[in-house]
């Protein structure tokens, strides 16, 4: 099924001096594939891989350009330009993406990044971006389980953390205390969920649970290790923030982990570091 703001291959069925025309079956009829975007090797006959949105002038459009976002998903945009219509984004294609002023939790300000999900209106059918999230987000029961592995987007600060988007369709909570290094909004990231809460709250983490979770951080650990010339100048009275700095993880998980490696024998525990085995 065809489905516009998003990825899909179609045939191509006419060449013209302006283009190629690609078949959108009985809902579209015929997309034109702009000549700019055309290739040597596209031939009538063949399927080509294109995103389908809706030019400055609402004709239907094919591009072989990457797209930063599509329907049905959030992304980080950039606001490039905002007028008495709302802001826009840019989404990499020539027609920048409206957020209404109706869609936008704040008001939007031009330079600055939004998490936003892009949809296609019921009633205009233009494709449009809104900054109301919350809108979009837990709408169908969440079947998770604790250590599965998950997308990750970083949508918004708390006190607590971060607020992350679960695999395009539930919040979860991403406390300070699982953060070592980096984050911010817009990031995106794999992670793991931690805890399912009684009323169905997520919290997720970014090192695997459990025991798992520590043979992850050893590996890290080792990775580590190889890219100093296999010392670490980090110890059991090293600071949390040094081991923070260096291996973006708690203190407790560094002394299981190198509890771990030692006793696997893979790591000596000397003095005032750690040191891999030959």
């Amino acid at each position: 099924m065809i489905k516009v703001g998003t990825y899909n291959k179609l045939p191509i069925v006419k060449q013209v001096d302006f283009g190629l025309y690609l078949d959108g079956g009985y809902d579209f009829g015929e997309i034109l594939l702009p000549k700019r975007y055309i290739t040597e090797d596209m031939k009538v006959g063949q399927s080509v891989e294109v995103f389908l949105y809706y030019d400055s002038e609402d004709r239907l459009i094919a591009t072989t350009q990457k797209a930063k976002a599509e329907v049905g998903k959030f992304s980080s945009l950039k606001v490039i330009d905002t007028n008495r219509a709302g802001a826009f984004l840019d989404w990499g294609l020539p027609k920048d993406l409206l957020v209404p002023f109706n869609q936008q939790k704040i008001p939007m300000k031009e330079g600055y990044g939004y998490v936003v999900y892009v949809y296609q209106d019921d009633i205009s059918e233009r494709l449009v971006a809104s900054s109301k999230l919350d809108r979009f987000l837990d709408n169908e029961p969440a079947d998770y389980k604790v250590g599965e592995k998950v997308d990750l987007l970083i949508a918004d600060q708390t006190d607590l953390g971060f607020k992350a988007i679960i695999n395009d369709k539930h919040w979860g909570v991403l406390f300070t205390s699982e953060v070592f290094g980096e984050m911010g909004i817009g990031k995106k990231c794999k992670g793991y969920i931690k805890q399912i809460r009684e009323d169905g709250k997520l919290d997720v983490g970014l090192t695997k649970v459990g025991y798992a979770k520590v043979d992850a951080l050893a590996e890290r650990i080792l990775q580590t290790l190889k890219t100093h010339q296999g010392y670490l100048q980090l110890s059991d009275k090293s600071s949390p923030d040094q081991i923070a700095k260096i291996l973006k993880m708690s203190k407790g998980n560094f002394k299981k982990s190198i509890g771990q490696l030692y006793r696997k024998n893979l790591i000596d525990i000397e003095e005032k570091g750690i040191r891999i085995k030959e």
